[in-house]
C-alpha cells in the first residue's frame, strides 16, 4: 500500500507542477484514483512539506510550495 500511495503522490506532484493550484474536489478526477488514495498521497506530500493549502469560501485549493 505504501508503494501505491507514493506513486499517487508522484502523480499529484506532476499535476500540480503542470497546472499549478488545483481544488481538492478536482484532484481525484485529475489523478484518476479513488478519493481516499489521493488524500493519502496529499498527506504524504504535506508531511514532506512540499504542498500548501489555501481556503477560499467553501473550497480548498492545493499547490506546490514555491
Amino acid at each position: 500500500m505504501e508503494t501505491q500511495i507514493g506513486k499517487v503522490a508522484g502523480v499529484i506532484w506532476d499535476i500540480l507542477q503542470e497546472k499549478g493550484e488545483v481544488s481538492l474536489s478536482q484532484l481525484p478526477k485529475l489523478v484518476a484514483e479513488k478519493d481516499t488514495l489521493v488524500y493519502q498521497g496529499l498527506g504524504w506530500l504535506a508531511r514532506e512539506g512540499k504542498i500548501s493549502y489555501r481556503a477560499d469560501k467553501n473550497r480548498t485549493f492545493v499547490d506546490l510550495k514555491r
